[in-house]
This record gives C-alpha cells, sequence and structure tokens, in this order.
C-alpha cells in the first residue's frame, strides 16, 4: 500500500484527485439548486475542441480548454437567459460541434494518437504533468474562493432569481460568473476524471449527501467530503487494478449514493417520529427589526444555526437590522412565502 504513494505520478495523481474532489461538488451543488445537472456535460462536449487547439497550436491543452470552455459557457448561459423556444437546438449544435470540432483538430495535430485523446476523455492518473497540477491548483483555488465567498448571493440566484433581482443583486452576473466556474470546474476534472464523466463528480457526490442532510451547509460540506474520498479511492483504484481513474472514480461515487439511499429510508422514519413526538413543526422566519413593518418581505431560514447562506430568496447581508422569530408552522404572515422556501429541503433537491 505504501509503495503506491512513492512513485512521482502517483503524488501527482492523488493531489489533483483532492483538488478535483473538492472543487467539482462546490460547483455542482448550484448547478443541482437549479436544476442544471447537465449543464457539465455540455462544457465537457465543448471542452473538447479546446483540447484539439491545444494540441494543433503545441500548447498546454488545459489552458486553451479553459478558454474554450469558458466562452462555451457564456453562450449557454445567455441561450437559457433568452429561454426562446430554439435554446435547446442551439445547445445542442454547440455540444455536437464541440465534440466534432475537438476530433477534427486532433486528427490534424502532430500530437494525435487514441492514446492523448483518451485520456482527456476518460481521465488518466498517468498524465497528470508537473505543469497540469499547477494549474489544476491555479483553478481550483479561484473555483473555491467563488463559491464559498460568494456563497450567499450565488444560494439566492440559484434558489429565486426574482427576488435576488428585487434585493439589488447582479442576477446576471452571478449567473454569468456560476457558468465560468462550472467551465473552469470542467478543466480542472478533465485530467483525473475525463470530459466525458466530469458532470458526473458535480452531481452525484450532491445527489449522495442530499439523502442524508437538510440544509445548504450541510449538503455542500457532505458532497465535498463524499467527493475527495471517491476521488482518493478511485485513483488508488485504479492503480492498483489497472483501471481508467475516470470511471473507477465515478462508478465509486454511485455506490455511494446507492449506500445513502439505503441510510435514508430508516433516518426519514426516526426524524418523522421524533417530530411527531414532539408536536408540530416550527419554522424559523425573519422579520423585520424593531419596526415589524407588516408589509415587510419575510424570508424563511434555509441554514442550520452555524449561519449559512440564511436566506431560501435572498443573502442575509441584504436584510441587515432583521431578527429571527420563531413561529408556529402554517402561521399567517403578511408577507408572501412559498412552499419550497420553507421547506428545509427544498433548498438541497
Amino acid at each position: 500500500m505504501i509503495e503506491m504513494f512513492q512513485p512521482d505520478f502517483m503524488q501527482r495523481a492523488f493531489l489533483a484527485a483532492v483538488l478535483v474532489g473538492v472543487t467539482a461538488p462546490s460547483i455542482g451543488i448550484y448547478l443541482v439548486q437549479r436544476r442544471q445537472a447537465l449543464m457539465g456535460d455540455g462544457i465537457g462536449h465543448v471542452a473538447l475542441t479546446g483540447v484539439g487547439l491545444g494540441f494543433l497550436f503545441q500548447a498546454n491543452p488545459m489552458w486553451t480548454a479553459v478558454l474554450v470552455c469558458v466562452l462555451g459557457a457564456v453562450v449557454m448561459e445567455l441561450v437559457r437567459a433568452r429561454g426562446n423556444q430554439r435554446g435547446d437546438i442551439a445547445l445542442a449544435m454547440l455540444f455536437y460541434g464541440g465534440m466534432a470540432g475537438g476530433k477534427l483538430l486532433v486528427s490534424m495535430s502532430s500530437q494525435s494518437g487514441a492514446g492523448s485523446l483518451e485520456s482527456y476523455l476518460w481521465g488518466s492518473i498517468l498524465f497528470v504533468s508537473p505543469g497540469d497540477l499547477v494549474v489544476i491548483g491555479l483553478l481550483a483555488a479561484v473555483v473555491i474562493a467563488v463559491t464559498v465567498g460568494l456563497r450567499r448571493q450565488l444560494f439566492a440566484v440559484c434558489q429565486d432569481e426574482e427576488f435576488a433581482r428585487v434585493t439589488g443583486l447582479p442576477v446576471r452576473v452571478l449567473n454569468l460568473l456560476l457558468a465560468v466556474m462550472a467551465a473552469v470546474t470542467v478543466t480542472v476534472a478533465m485530467r483525473v476524471v475525463g470530459l466525458l464523466l466530469v458532470s458526473a463528480l458535480m452531481v452525484v457526490p450532491v445527489a449522495a449527501a442530499q439523502q442524508l442532510t437538510r440544509s445548504f451547509a450541510a449538503t455542500q460540506a457532505t458532497a465535498i467530503g463524499v467527493g475527495v474520498v471517491t476521488a482518493l479511492l478511485g485513483v488508488g483504484t485504479s492503480y492498483q487494478v489497472d483501471l481508467p481513474s475516470g470511471p473507477t472514480i465515478v462508478f465509486l461515487a454511485i455506490l455511494t449514493f446507492a449506500l445513502f439511499s439505503a441510510i435514508a429510508a430508516p433516518l426519514a422514519r426516526r426524524r418523522h417520529r421524533a417530530s411527531t413526538e414532539h408536536g408540530p413543526a416550527v419554522c424559523d422566519v425573519v422579520l423585520p427589526g424593531p419596526a415589524h413593518a407588516s408589509t415587510a418581505t419575510a424570508t424563511a431560514t434555509a441554514e442550520d444555526s452555524s449561519g449559512g447562506p440564511g436566506t431560501a430568496g435572498g443573502p442575509a447581508a441584504v436584510l441587515e437590522g432583521t431578527e429571527p422569530v420563531r413561529a408556529p408552522a402554517g402561521a399567517t404572515i403578511d408577507a408572501p412565502l412559498s412552499g419550497e422556501s420553507l421547506s428545509s429541503r427544498g433548498l438541497a433537491q
């Protein structure tokens, strides 16, 4: 077992696996929240053109993939924002054009070869070079800084765009930023997981965490833990059994989801019995401060008391001067609240 950590390429592979395991679920939880779970898959298709450009111009394919992915993600977000009926057709042409263009560019380059292309499609621990590790580390740091530093704002936009817009948040900028971070994450993960499977590492750990957690902060932390553990186990298993790292990591993540799903059912029954024994549930409602204006907007808290992204409709920073009020479930208040906002699990589903 110790011998596995001695080769330099394995040390680089494990470091890259940790970075990917943290980064992919960090951005994936927002994509799942806004029902764009397959966005990473589409960006992965476009990234193949970036890889082909890197091969063609003798450049680092990771940097060219970043540029192409960011451009593709911006186009995808603009098409989504317009919401026209032809959006699906435009996105389909973008995805398939990205794959076709990538294959053509790789074939035209002097570095063309089935082995080099396979490493980007399915991931390979043998191809994580020192230069790749530096790029992965820099890009992962950017993604983590954005997803953690702007967690409240991003959560608000993903939960309710209209409310976020009313509170003064730059919704379009935040949506574009989220799309760009998803594109960067695809580039970070393509060496370890592969372009065809990177979306799975964004979504499956989040889906697994949802089975056991009830708040946004807990879901995000659990998803990152699942991502890191499965990435490390997948890299180690691929080395021991001589398997491609990407499919191994994704398969372990799916097994984790199945395990968490099996555990979730008895936990749900236990929570239900506990809630019935202790009377009706209560919901945390944030009302205006001392004035208690009857027409003010109330926001249900979407986090536990530790204080993560605290509102289901917008960031807590927007609601300065507010104080929490405990209200019985079902109580009537002047401000409109959606049932999904009051659901303790709605924020992670």
